[in-house]
């Protein structure tokens, strides 16, 4: 773990390092134009770690926001750590590596720092990002990941991403990766937040040398699935947030980073994303996170309900 001239803390990776605080472009229900100025102030505030997905369908915009920062010279693509991630319909090896392209052809970049398969579920390919049969019901498709990572490690070896990973994966589906791989996963991204503290699969994780990305730190605000206290309002949260002069947001993204975690918050709120970056001036203590740590409710709230029923659906063992 090291800082750099952000304050911000980066982890190891085999030729590089990532960026542990990013900014997620997610924004569903927003416009282009707020993606592209949230992209912007994320960046001017010291982002550097830029996470996208074909899903989102706005990272055109995301792109644009990139390319007027480079213009402008506030950053240049080498200071910036930029991810998307392969969508479900494109599972099989021979939509990979055009999917690849298609991302970078929206962000107008040469690389990807990072590609992610984005779940272990492969659904129908063409057509839709949701292929629905006449009766509303979601179409499967039968592909393999394994033979989806080997496209991928394709990518790597033709310079088109530098490192290759995982998101929502489970242990035993990582171990089926990691069995095979001749190019090993860097990161699994998974839903983590003070409610789903992940312990067992972070600690699969770091035993096979794999980070883990936490999306979703704040649980999902507003959340139909969270019949607990939101998270910036859980009283322990409030506590440590009022001792430390910092408001309860900052203190759930510090937590998650003293835990060697990389994090993705993301807003479209000027000020919210600001925020969200200045947790590099304090500290939590061993007993302050031990405190937010027993806040665990092994409860999840991205739980891909659309998929119950597929042969990779990842949340049907504990870790």
């Amino acid at each position: 773990m090291a800082t750099d001239d952000q304050n911000q803390i980066r982890l190891k990776l085999n030729k590089g390092s990532i960026p542990a605080l990013g900014f997620g472009t997610y924004a569903p229900g927003e416009s282009e134009d707020d993606v592209y100025k949230a992209v912007q102030v994320a960046i001017k505030a010291g982002y550097r770690h830029l996470d996208c997905a074909a899903i989102y369908r706005n990272e055109r915009a995301v792109g644009q926001a990139i390319k007027k920062t480079i213009v402008e010279d506030k950053v240049t693509r080498e200071d910036l750590f930029i991810v998307s991630k392969l969508w479900n319909t494109c599972h099989k090896p021979d939509l990979v590596r055009a999917s690849l392209k298609k991302s970078l052809e929206d962000l107008g970049l040469q690389y990807l720092d990072l590609y992610l398969i984005h779940w272990p579920i492969g659904l129908k390919e063409g057509g839709d990002f949701i292929p629905k049969d006449e009766k509303g019901n979601v179409l499967f498709s039968d592909v393999d990941f394994v033979d989806t990572w080997q496209a991928m490690e394709d990518c790597v070896d033709e310079g088109l991403v530098k490192y290759i990973g995982l998101s929502n994966f489970n242990s035993e589906q990582i171990q089926r990766i990691l069995d095979v791989a001749r190019i090993k996963p860097v990161i699994n991204q998974v839903e983590c937040h003070i409610y789903l503290s992940q312990e067992k699969l972070i600690e699969f994780c770091k035993s096979k040398g794999i980070i883990v990305t936490a999306y979703s730190p704040f649980a999902s605000p507003g959340h139909k699935k969270m019949p607990y206290t939101p998270c910036m309002e859980e009283p322990t949260i409030v506590e440590i947030a009022k001792s430390k002069g910092k408001k309860p947001s900052q203190v759930i993204i510090r937590f998650l980073l003293q835990r060697g975690l990389v994090v993705i918050p993301k807003s479209v709120s000027p000020n919210k994303i600001i925020e969200n970056f200045q947790v590099f001036d304090f500290e939590l203590s061993d007993d302050e996170m031990k405190k937010i740590l027993a806040l665990n409710k092994n409860h999840r709230t991205n739980t891909e309900d659309i998929a119950l029923t597929h042969k990779y659906y990842p949340f049907s063992i504990e870790f």
